[in-house]
């Protein structure tokens, strides 16, 4: 490694979610002439199913799991916190010895990398992989619950998330799997929020979001932090086109696609965590029967609770006669941006929101936890380019959503209307652009004076 040039180690949340996005970052990286190395987890490096992008050297540790169980949050946290932090701390050490590393750019969501490569003398940057909009709300955490204003299905607007008092109700707040006694506390929401302030402590937070998404909850971000870069959307940016999936995609619906009308198509995705009962299930399936578009559903085999073969089965069935199909799962950018898509039926997770956002297709939102609560209401409320049905999965309201989402021609408009600004932001000289290329003069400086201090640090000779 060339010690004078900038070298970044990125380190991101073990999970699909939080890889997605740092890996389209560390590819921009290259791009910029910055040599980055990019550590896995032993357990993902294994599952990768494509090569890394030209120039990007992949690392690993281990998360101290078995490969046979997927852990929660909590869980993964507490293995990562020990297992991990011990087999990243001799890594970062080694490299550290050897003055290679500028600077660590970790996941907001592990506090132990910024704290070991802080003991080590590394600069650490934080990476944001959620929108502005919900770091903030856990940000805020410690004031919503000294005002009792915690997650709950409820529509009480909340006062403790500045510059949001005029629209964010309770049943916005990012949550568990499922929401609190009324004036209760979420183990899992507190977690975030306690690593969510330490994360805003660090040199500077990273976020992939454009500031014409959410520049209020960005200036209030950068009234508490050293410093705030808007880099996003980064998949716009990237150069990657490879899937940075862990999962085999379905590439066969793209030429079932083909065989639709424009914009006569429901997407439906819940991401790659979300679990639904098989009531919910049916309620789905129902609803989207009932609308009488054509369908395309991402049904992973885990995803509905006491799931068989069977179920799965029940679900092809309903989407016999070119009707619908059902996959595993999909090339979801290559399906966002396919002219048969009419709406996509989503989680509102921070990547599908911005991924969709980007190509313009409107959207229903079904939260399923944490980020996506607010995410969903901004889609909402704030930017009006689709619909949120939280909390919700009768039948009745899936089949109405979907066929006001499908016809509106105002929300439509929205949608188009952001992807159009989205896509200024990244190119040359937008604003998202601009950001990228001042985070990479900042990373540049943090080289030069480590430099300086190294220098300063070694004793002259007499």
């Amino acid at each position: 490694m060339d010690d004078a040039a900038v070298h970044v180690l990125v380190f991101p949340w073990p999970r699909q979610g939080h890889i997605n996005p740092m890996l389209h970052f560390a590819t921009a990286l290259v791009d910029a002439g910055v040599q980055v190395s990019f550590l896995h987890t032993e357990r993902n490096l294994r599952r990768l199913a494509h090569a890394p992008p030209v120039g990007l050297r992949l690392l690993s540790i281990p998360d101290g799991q078995p490969d046979d169980h997927p852990p929660g949050f909590l869980e993964l946290q507490e293995s990562m916190s020990t297992t991990g932090s011990a087999a990243y701390r001799a890594l970062l050490s080694a490299a550290g010895a050897d003055s290679t590393v500028t600077c660590v750019v970790a996941d907001s969501t592990i506090p132990f990398a910024f704290d070991i490569a802080d003991e080590l003398g590394i600069p650490s940057l934080a990476f944001v992989t959620h929108s502005a909009c919900s770091y903030l709300a856990l940000l805020s955490m410690p004031k919503l619950v000294e005002l009792g204003e915690t997650a709950f299905p409820a529509d009480d607007l909340v006062r403790g998330v500045p510059g949001m008092e005029g629209f964010l109700r309770r049943r916005d707040l990012p949550r568990g799997l499922c929401c609190a006694e009324k004036c209760g506390e979420d183990p899992l929401v507190l977690k975030l929020a306690e690593v969510t302030a330490r994360s805003s402590k660090a040199r500077a937070l990273i976020v992939n979001t454009a500031a014409s998404m959410e520049r209020s909850a960005l200036a209030h971000i950068a009234s508490c932090t050293a410093d705030v870069f808007a880099v996003g959307p980064l998949h716009a940016k990237s150069r990657f086109a490879a899937s940075t999936s862990l999962w085999r995609e379905d590439d066969g619906c793209m030429a079932w696609l083909d065989g639709h009308e424009d914009r006569s198509v429901v997407y439906v995705s819940l991401g790659s965590l979300a679990v639904i009962t098989h009531e919910q299930f049916t309620e789905f399936l129902a609803g989207l029967a009932a609308t009488g578009y054509a369908f395309l559903w991402v049904l992973r085999p885990d995803m509905v609770q006491m799931a068989s073969s069977a179920l799965l089965r029940e679900a092809v069935g309903a989407a016999e006669g070119g009707r619908g199909r059902v996959v595993q799962w999909a090339p979801q950018r290559d399906v966002l941006r396919h002219r048969a898509v009419g709406c996509f039926l989503t989680h509102a997770g921070w990547n599908s929101t911005l991924e969709c956002a980007v190509e313009g297709v409107p959207m229903v939102c079904w939260p399923f936890f944490v980020d996506q609560q607010t995410n969903s209401r901004f889609v909402d409320a704030v930017w009006r380019t689709g619909l949120d049905m939280k909390d919700i999965s009768d039948r009745g309201v899936v089949e109405r959503t979907v066929r006001e989402v499908m016809k509106s021609d105002e929300i439509r408009g929205m949608a188009q209307a952001m992807a159009q600004q989205l896509r200024r932001d990244v190119a040359e000289p937008g604003l998202s652009s601009s950001e990228f290329e001042r985070l990479v003069r900042f990373i540049e400086e943090l080289k030069h004076c480590m430099k300086h201090r190294l220098n300063n640090a070694v004793p002259h000779s007499t």
